[in-house]
């Protein structure tokens, strides 16, 4: 059973409890119910597939009880079932799409949807896609629940200073050998000509919608150069409060009608055009085409061949290294700090040794502080190509946490430790207002949660 993917997995965790209907009464009564949520039910097998699932992927369940189990069912479904009091919205193509992968995934493991079937004893796809579909959008209506009770919790410098406070000296965090990492990019040329090839390109994708009728989705999955959304049709779900994307996309996105199309925009990915599928609130359903341009070997070449001189000049002393990256690279994100890499998992602009970016990790790990690679031609996903040069800025060896020396990371600390109690009340909050059933032979669980209302 080892094949089976992460996604089998987390099919099952999340459970088969759907949301209450009045055709689920006769399975109710075959299979038995363990809890019910709110406006959602958890039934015994939901419980008893997780356990088997979880066993078939060599996940050793010592120490986890059926107990714990459903008390992280129940969890979901309270999320889940408030999400919706508050109006919270999912997009049920989206949701359809990841449908669609799941089973792609799954059918692509075990040989044919009909073995996908028997695997999981179903008798109809129609109905199995639609079970997923309920988990999935579970799922989703739980995680945006909890983004929205932690939306808006800070911390105070004061709150920071009295959390690292309150750490016994022998309970501090020890962190490992930290690097800062700087670099320069240089970006070929693209040639006046290759702009605007593409850029007609893209505009006649453009008519061929408005004027011909054809599908954006289909021109998406026919064209596009960005492989994480080719597949779906260009698709993506822009949330307002939360920058996912590059500030042109976002722009593009949140200023267009629903139907409308941008003109060809240029980001550091290439040239894109983009649509307003559907506006909800605070998110925007968008489908876009990137194309990314040629680049001739002669323009990587200049692009090297520019670095090489400004190696050689930082090393001899006619620039430093921060000020060639704010003269020099195209790198907006890191150019204007003196190349400083920021560590996306952090924020801050330290990265621990043992957790480095393999890539990254290779590219560095033979340098001496202060010394300075030569160019490094990198390939984003997209295929666009690019010269860099690196070297390691700053060595922080392992420590013991220091509150000045460590804020930032000690503040992430603090803010998850608040963040974590801004759920735990709102848990303690609504389980006191919601409707809440726990069958009797689960009623002697010792419950993380209130479930019982003691």
């Amino acid at each position: 059973m080892k094949f089976i993917s992460f996604l089998a997995l987390a099919f099952f965790v999340s459970s088969i409890g759907l949301k209450a209907q009045d055709n689920l009464a006769n399975r109710i009564k075959i299979d038995g119910v363990s809890a019910v949520i709110g406006d959602y039910v958890i039934l015994d097998s939901d419980i008893d597939k997780t356990i088997l699932e979880m066993k078939s992927q060599g996940i050793d369940l010592k120490g986890v009880s059926n107990c714990q189990l459903l008390g992280k069912l129940m969890e979901d479904k309270l999320y889940a079932h408030h999400a919706i009091q508050d109006s919270l919205e999912v997009s049920s193509e989206e949701i359809y799409s990841t449908v669609d992968q799941i089973i792609d995934n799954f059918t692509n493991q075990l040989g044919s949807i009909e073995k996908v079937l028997e695997f999981y004893n179903k008798d109809d796809e129609a109905a199995f896609r639609q079970e997923i579909f309920e988990i999935n959008k579970v799922q989703k209506l739980s995680s945006m629940m909890q983004s929205q009770i932690v939306e808006n919790v800070e911390v105070t410098p004061e709150e920071v200073r009295i959390f690292f406070e309150s750490i016994p000296s022998i309970d501090l965090p020890t962190f490992g050998t930290e690097l800062e990492i700087s670099q320069i990019v240089v970006e070929p040329e693209v040639s006046e000509s290759e702009k605007e090839r593409i850029i007609s390109q893209l505009r006649s994708f453009k008519e061929d919608v408005l004027e011909r009728g054809a599908s954006f989705g289909s021109k998406a999955v026919l064209y596009s150069q960005d492989p994480g959304s080719r597949s779906s049709g260009g698709k993506y779900t822009l949330n307002r409060k939360r920058p996912q994307m590059v500030k042109e996309f976002r722009d593009e996105a949140f200023s267009l009608e629903e139907g409308e199309i941008s003109e060809p925009f240029k980001t550091d990915f290439g040239w894109h055009i983009l649509m307003v599928d559907k506006i909800r609130g605070q998110e925007v359903d968008v489908r876009h085409i990137l194309l990314t341009p040629r680049i001739e070997p002669e323009q990587l070449q200049e692009a090297k061949n520019k670095l090489d001189t400004l190696r050689t000049r930082i090393i001899d002393g006619d620039i430093t290294f921060r000020d060639a990256a704010l003269a020099f690279s195209d790198e907006k994100e890191t150019k204007f700090n003196g190349g400083v890499l920021i560590n996306p998992q952090t924020g801050d602009t330290r990265f621990e040794l043992t957790n480095l970016d393999p890539v990254l990790f290779s590219q560095i790990r033979n340098l001496e502080d202060q010394e300075i690679t030569s160019p490094l031609m990198e390939e984003d996903r997209s295929g666009l190509k690019k010269y860099k040069i690196l070297k390691v800025s700053n060595r922080f060896d392992e420590h013991k946490a220091d509150y000045s020396k460590d804020y930032v990371r000690i503040k992430s600390l603090a803010l998850k430790e608040k963040q974590l109690k801004a759920i735990q009340d709102w848990m303690q909050e609504k389980i006191e207002s919601t409707y809440i059933y726990v069958n009797k032979d689960n009623r002697s669980c010792d419950f993380n949660n209130n479930w019982l209302k003691l």
